[in-house]
């Protein structure tokens, strides 16, 4: 649909065909789990190169409105989940990524301008 609302799933259906794709789709299990609990606001917090880009990218192809991942998912961990289908692409995504605002400016002032 857009950049920043139910941005699809064409970063993740990359990533995917990527040889070096290793499945941790099980994440979104454990997502499932605190959807409508006061445990639902969650930061992904991990070390440069460690994949948070590649994460977010799967949980958004996954909640999103905006595609139809079933195909993308069906072979994957979180398949096996009993609440697989209930939260596949049933949500409205809002995805930000910090870095690109910031790469694109020398100035954090530019750059909050733009926002």
């Amino acid at each position: 649909m857009g950049i920043f609302v139910n941005p699809g799933n064409a970063s993740f259906k990359e990533a995917l065909n990527s040889k070096i794709y290793v499945d941790k789709s099980g994440l979104i299990s454990v997502i499932n789990q605190r959807i409508k609990t006061k445990q639902k606001y969650i930061c992904v917090s991990r070390p440069r190169r460690f994949g948070k880009s590649l994460n977010l990218g799967m949980l958004a192809a996954y909640y999103s409105k905006g595609c139809d991942s079933h195909e993308l998912f069906d072979n994957l961990e979180i398949s096996q989940s009993e609440k697989y289908s209930e939260h596949l692409n049933q949500y409205n995504v809002i995805y930000l990524n910090m870095q690109r605002f910031l790469s694109s400016s020398d100035d954090i002032l530019t750059v909050c301008s733009v926002c």
